[in-house]
């Protein structure tokens, strides 16, 4: 059971969880998901860590198959610039090991941009804490939970 997980549970959301074996050798997380869980990878989304131009930290969630457009990140943030963030300090700060980071119940609540086309689903996936398990829940209740802002942020 991860803190995502208990979260979910805790407020009642309606959610599947879906658990795969994780081949350690897999070179793209969410991909891999996609592909053991015969989902269309456009479905399932990566939550990655950026620092923002004042050193904070927000979280973009975007689908597997596409790359995090800084700029656009950027924008949709306010700032000047982003950069993907320290590893050590996302472990750190989200309380997640990279390739299974939530966009869920991190340590500390970090601002999230959800891409645009998280909308496009009735359900969608995202990591629930640990690589080889996935949450499967509405993208309502993931912007509503994680307080998002949606915009398009990916190139």
């Amino acid at each position: 059971m991860t803190p995502a997980i208990i979260f979910l549970k805790k407020h009642k959301i309606t959610h599947v969880i879906h658990e795969y074996e994780h081949d350690s050798k897999s070179e793209s997380y969410g991909l891999e998901a996609a592909e053991k869980l015969g989902v269309d990878e456009l479905r399932v989304f990566k939550t990655l860590v950026v620092a923002v131009d004042n050193n904070e930290l927000a979280v973009g969630v975007v689908p597997v198959s596409s790359m995090l457009n800084m700029k656009l990140m950027a924008k949709a943030l306010g700032a000047k610039k982003v950069a993907m963030a320290d590893k050590v300090l996302v472990a750190r700060t989200t309380g997640y090991v990279l390739g299974g980071v939530s966009p869920l119940a991190q340590k500390k609540r970090l601002k999230t941009v959800a891409d645009s086309s998280v909308k496009n689903y009735e359900t969608v996936f995202i990591s629930a804490g640990r690589r080889g398990l996935e949450i499967e829940l509405s993208p309502s209740d993931l912007i509503k939970l994680t307080n998002a802002i949606t915009a398009d942020i990916t190139q």
